[in-house]
């Protein structure tokens, strides 16, 4: 089955030019990691200060591929590209917390 998941965070003003050259285009490796990790249809959009992310899941242990990713030496280094660059949407955000999901009100086919 699959799941859909959407996020948001806000980037950083003085790193925005850093981050879209990140993302133009994404190591091939980070990308081979997302399709391992059962990601699909992965994409972030920006209008301003805001990132709008969105992806599809098709795995069967999501928990399980998202630890599997954060342990991957790659992927930690990829993260320590681009975290800084983000900033949590709410000020209410955790420490730490830059994307934070959306809860789902319509879908259609």
């Amino acid at each position: 089955m699959t799941r859909r998941f959407a996020m948001v965070c806000r980037i950083r003003p003085e790193k925005r030019e850093e981050y879209l050259r990140l993302h133009s285009p994404v190591w091939p490796e980070v990308e081979a990691m997302n399709f391992e990790a059962g990601i699909r249809n992965f994409s972030i959009f920006i209008r301003g200060d805001v990132l709008f992310g969105y992806y599809e899941y098709v795995g069967d242990d999501y928990e399980g591929d998202q630890a599997a990713m954060a342990a991957d030496p790659l992927m930690q280094r990829w993260w320590s590209l681009t975290d800084p660059c983000q900033y949590g949407f709410d000020e209410d955000a955790p420490e730490g917390v830059r994307w934070q999901e959306l809860d789902e009100v319509c879908h259609q086919d």
